[in-house]
């Protein structure tokens, strides 16, 4: 998604190099000097500048370029980049956030689920907004405005959209700062909604919100004289609705939605205050123990600092302090509401009166300019140009001088002096960027040493990782044995130690079923074969979030159903007694015997290229290696003796491999079931499944609990787990209409398309991610399991239209979270049929395997049929029937 920023003017020549954004993805310029242009003509401004770049691209132009007068200490480098402490509860943050950061997630998944007429989306610089429930259904409209429902007292501040009771979604009108009088009138009959600043506008309205900004006599854009101050909420805003304020009937005609942002939050970051106050909110949301990461040792949680060094010891007096790019030292004596930015490395002796605040900002090569204002001060009007500022010429000089006469009598040693808009103007911001990663590479190495009450292993380790190296930082010791789990597999695959991650991880979600053993017992007539079956698996929505460790540390939820192919369960196991005490193990698919007669073969389950891993591993589990066994036998045939007989188990697999349909899971699973009845070991479904998540991890093959339950439980259904090492899924079972109602079952196709992919590797990447709290993948994972929800609605409401459209959405997530899912062999069966299917996706991690299709109706699916029939792409392409399987597994005796 494209991004446009309105920056402050000397922001804009270095933006990329400080922040490390792409200049692909992110298009900064400043209004034109002099010209004072407002939101709507910034926003023409911005669009006509980067019109090239953008490429009829769509876009979210953010304004971030004005002064900043009160919150001065990001005034150089505009409140968009302004630091932001990691939160308490969150994680896969960065040391490095800033709060533009912390805004665009939200808005890139409004814009990625918003009507494609939907363009161009507006939003301020200044604002965090968080929306804690899934963003609902955007309406198709030309101006798409969210809103909050606050009390009058913020309201009267800011504009709100006015709605009648009758039509909540419909503007009638839009006011700006109405007083607390006009908000209880129009609460009669009308609704209000608080403008947060979130505007979606199609390519008609951007059009007129351009031409709107013109200046009176010119014919279109050809430059900043071109243009005239037109704001897009006072003047645009108030246009728009059944009943506007301001009469302008091309403006009239645009059709306008106005929606609640639900469970939205705003946080204001306008003023010195608002940054203390909003961020104390913020880390404020959760006071949920369980759910936070760390537990500082702050006195007041009203106290940040970041990207400093402070050897000052707070107390509980201390309160409303932000302490950013900054050394402050044991003589410093702090109070109460002070911000104090850029001081160098200093040994000063330095008091602060409540509410005073301290800026240091370099100027040039070499020079400091030193701003001590009020917390409270707003650098209105003439203040802003007041040159009050001191220079001094160097770092040794102001250490120097400050030593002498303190940081107030440097007026009186001073030659030069600078306004707030001078200092916005000609601050040094590479060096001030590059003050702020000197101090923090001094932070690393403490907040690893001191990981117990701070935000290291919650943060994105990839990003720590590189910081490491970039800044050539020594590791911090490994943690010793005794930290938690969770906090040393986080830390090995920190240190890029991806083998001990992984055996840390089979250790805790292996360890409850280990310490269970087994006691297996003959319950079969010599004669008597018992056979297991299972249909295999779709997921729906969901996908990965059930993938160890995301779902260890959030839970997981994917919708999927249970199939069977050409009329039968596609996985079969059959186990008989055999005469021999040996274990005789076949495959009927692939043609393979093997005989184990020792402890050693069957311990032998990870072996590379066994076509017994499966089967092994699952008599283990079973009780049949010492170890897992609750009797000991000095030998396998000294324990089938004991046993009664020996065991013949026999395997069938009619699907090829690499099918993405969660074969090899549910065939451990159906293995399971019958070793199970065969032995009398009463494990039930849930526990059967619980038991295929262990034997994968003893296989080292990984693996999250969807395919096993997906298969294990038949028909349709909603599974879901809590964090914590004991994934047992909740089911709720579906209705089945959209897939079994005749005008709706020959909709579903699944397609072979003959290639294959395995998804080993592809999971090992996608895991190593999750272990280092990759922050982009997390956000992936979090929208993946909303949509699962939405997917659980959509069939709750039989709504078949609605659940075709959100498997197109999966497909589209599960591409983001892995680009290889959907290679260009796929890709050229797809585009063949595209615009006959509501949705598609390749089941499982993709890249090959079965394809799964929603067509929009019967006569689509034949049109379909057709198509890809007469376009075979190889020689092992075909559809194959498939029909929902209600039962899941089954395992019955001759």
């Amino acid at each position: 998604m494209k991004k446009l920023l309105s920056l402050p003017p000397n922001l804009v020549g270095c933006f990329h190099e400080v922040t490390g954004l792409s200049r692909d993805e992110f298009f900064c310029t400043n209004d034109p000097v002099g010209h004072k242009l407002g939101s709507g003509g910034g926003t023409t401004w911005l669009l006509q500048q980067a019109h090239e770049w953008l490429k009829g691209e769509r876009c979210i132009v953010l304004h971030a370029g004005g002064q900043s007068r009160r919150l001065p200490a990001y005034a150089p480098s505009g409140k968009i980049l302004t630091p932001i402490p990691v939160f308490r509860w969150e994680r896969g943050q960065r040391l490095s956030q800033s709060l533009l950061d912390l805004q665009l997630p939200l808005y890139e998944r409004m814009m990625e689920q918003a009507p494609q007429r939907l363009t161009t989306m507006i939003v301020s610089g200044d604002v965090y907004i968080r929306a804690a429930e899934r963003i609902g259904p955007i309406p198709d409209a030309d101006v798409v405005c969210y809103g909050l429902w606050l009390d009058a007292s913020i309201a009267k501040d800011h504009g709100v959209f006015v709605s009648d009771r009758r039509t909540p979604n419909v503007l009638k009108m839009m006011l700006q700062k109405p007083n607390t009088e006009q908000l209880s009138e129009l609460l009669k009959d009308h609704f209000y909604l608080t403008d947060i600043g979130i505007w979606l506008l199609s390519d008609r309205a951007v059009k007129l919100l351009m031409k709107r900004s013109l200046a009176s006599g010119s014919a279109g854009f050809t430059g900043a004289s071109s243009l005239k101050e037109y704001d897009l909420y006072s003047e645009f805003g108030c246009t728009l609705g059944t009943n506007p304020t301001i009469d302008d009937p091309e403006l009239h005609e645009l059709s306008v939605a106005i929606v609640p942002l639900a469970g939205g939050e705003f946080y204001h970051f306008g003023t010195s205050g608002e940054m203390i106050s909003s961020t104390v909110a913020i880390q404020n949301i959760v006071n949920d123990q369980r759910d936070i990461m760390h537990h500082d040792r702050k006195p007041h949680p009203s106290i940040f600092t970041q990207n400093a060094v402070t050897r000052y010891p707070f107390t509980e007096q201390n309160r409303n302090i932000w302490i950013e790019n900054s050394c402050i030292g044991p003589h410093w004596t702090l109070t109460h509401d002070h911000i104090v930015t850029g001081v160098p490395q200093n040994d000063w002796t330095i008091h602060l009166e409540p509410g005073q605040c301290v800026d240091i900002i370099p100027i040039g090569d070499t020079q400091y300019c030193v701003r001590l204002y009020d917390i409270n001060e707003k650098f209105a009007g003439a203040a802003q140009q007041e040159k009050r500022f001191p220079v001094v010429e160097s770092l040794n000089k102001l250490v120097e001088l400050v030593e002498q006469v303190g940081l107030a009598g440097l007026d009186r040693h001073a030659s030069t002096y600078l306004s707030a808009e001078d200092i916005s103007n000609v601050a040094n911001l590479r060096r001030l960027f590059e003050q702020r990663r000197l101090f923090r590479s001094l932070n690393w190495p403490a907040l690893a040493r001191n990981w117990q009450h701070s935000v290291f292993y919650q943060l994105d380790l990839d990003d720590a990782a590189r910081e490491f190296d970039t800044m050539k930082l020594p590791l911090p010791e490994p943690l010793s044995a005794d930290a938690p789990l969770m906090t040393r597999i986080h830390d090995a695959m920190f240190r890029g130690e991806s083998e001990e991650a992984f055996s840390l991880l089979r250790e805790g979600l292996t360890a409850g079923v280990l310490t269970e053993k087994q006691s297996p017992r003959l319950s079969v007539y010599p004669d008597q074969i018992v056979w297991g079956r299972s249909p295999v698996r779709i997921d729906l929505a969901g996908g990965w979030t059930d993938t160890p460790p995301y779902c260890l540390m959030e839970g997981g939820s994917v919708v999927n159903i249970a199939i069977e192919l050409n009329g039968q369960p596609p996985l079969q196991t059959y186990v008989k007694p055999c005469r021999e005490p040996h274990i005789v193990l076949r495959s009927i698919d692939l043609g393979a015997m093997e005989v184990v007669e020792t402890y050693e073969q069957l311990a032998a389950y990870n072996q590379v290229g066994s076509p017994f891993s499966i089967p092994k591993a699952a008599l283990v589990l079973a009780g049949f290696l010492p170890g897992f066994s609750q009797e000991t036998f000095p030998s396998l045939r000294a324990q089938l003796e004991a046993f009664g007989c020996g065991i013949e188990l026999t395997l069938l697999s009619a699907i090829p491999a690499g099918s993405g349909l969660g074969t090899s899971s549910i065939l451990a699973s159906t293995v399971l079931g019958a070793v199970s009845d065969f032995c009398s070991l009463a494990w039930d479904k849930n526990e059967i499944g619980r038991r295929t998540l262990v034997l994968e991890q003893l296989l080292t093959t990984g693996g999250g609990w969807q395919d096993q339950f997906g298969g294990v439980l038949g028909g349709v259904k909603l599974l879901d787990t809590q964090r914590g090492f004991d994934q047992n899924p909740r089911v709720r079972w579906l209705p089945d209409a959209v897939f079994t109602q005749p005008e709706y079952a020959q909709c579903h196709l699944l397609y072979y398309t003959g290639i294959t992919r395995t998804a080993k590797k592809i999971l090992a990447e996608i895991v190593r991610r999750m272990f280092v709290n990759h922050r982009q993948q997390l956000l992936q994972l979090r929208e993946m399991k909303a949509h699962s929800v939405d997917m659980y609605e959509a069939l709750q409401r039989q709504d078949f239209m609605a659940v075709g459209q959100l498997i197109r959405k999966t497909w589209a997530q599960n591409q983001r979270i892995d680009s290889g899912t959907n290679p260009d062999s796929v890709r050229s069966i797809t585009n063949l049929v595209d615009d006959l299917c509501l949705g598609y996706k390749l089941p499982g991690a993709g890249g090959g395997g079965y394809l799964y299709m929603v067509a929009k109706d019967p006569e689509a699916a034949a049109r379909i049929k057709q198509v890809l029939n007469a376009r075979q792409p190889n020689a092992n392409a075909r559809f194959v029937d498939m029909t929902l399987s209600k039962t899941g597994l089954q395992v019955s005796r001759s």
